[in-house]
This record gives C-alpha cells, structure tokens and sequence, in this order.
C-alpha cells in the first residue's frame, strides 16, 4: 500500500470508531491481529481497543474528533486532532501515530495537550 492508502485507512478507522461510534467494524475492518498500544490508559489488542472506545464513550457520550491534518510516509501516519469530550468545550489537541502493515494497523502512540485557554501568541493549536 502506499503512504496515501495509509493515510485513508487511518481517517476512516478513526472516524468510525470515534465519531461514528463503531469501534467493533472499525477494529475488524482496520486493526491487525497484533495491534501495539504505546497509550499508557490502553492495553494492547484489537479487543482491548474496543473496550477503550466503549469506556471513553461512557465517560464522554459526546465525545467528537476532529481531525485537522494527516501526514504520512512509508508505513506511518501521523493525524493532529482536536478531540472534544464535551460539546463547545476547547478540547484537546491530540497527535497520533500510527504504524500500518499489509493494509492493517498494527501500532500506535499518541500524545495529548489540552487546549489552553490563553496563549502566549495569537496562533492557534491546530
């Protein structure tokens, strides 16, 4: 598969199993048999990652992603997020990456900011 191909299996796994709230189709469909999990909330496992989905959703029902760019190269793909937990919240600024094998996700680390609410500059986070 090339980067681009990656990069579209990430955004789609990403957003189903986050935004359309389908995390078993989205780990039968994108996850690898071994999937790492570097998150330290996270176990390893496509069953693992299920249960995350679930638990994260029943901490945050409304929760939303979204994803504000995509790079990739070779079998990694990095995505730059504002995950919301709540509605009109600022959210959190995510950067994940991601390693894809043979059409699958097989590894992942994230990191994760909180959006302030001042800045020391006008930019924004994403």
């Amino acid at each position: 598969m090339s980067a681009d191909d990656n990069k579209a299996l990430v955004i789609a796994f990403y957003e189903q199993a986050f935004n359309d709230y389908q995390p078993e189709l989205a780990a039968e469909a994108h996850l690898g048999e071994s999937y790492i999990q570097h998150n330290p909330e996270a176990q390893d496992s496509p069953q693992a990652f299920v249960g995350y989905v679930h638990w994260l959703r029943g901490q945050f029902p409304d929760l939303r992603l979204d994803i504000k760019r995509a790079v990739a190269e070779g079998d990694l793909v990095v995505t730059h997020s504002n995950l919301h937990l709540k509605p009109g919240d600022r959210g959190m600024a995510v950067a994940d990456f991601w390693r894809v094998v043979d059409g699958k996700i097989v590894e992942h680390w994230d990191v994760i900011q909180e959006v302030p609410e001042k800045s020391a500059n006008d930019n924004t986070m994403f």
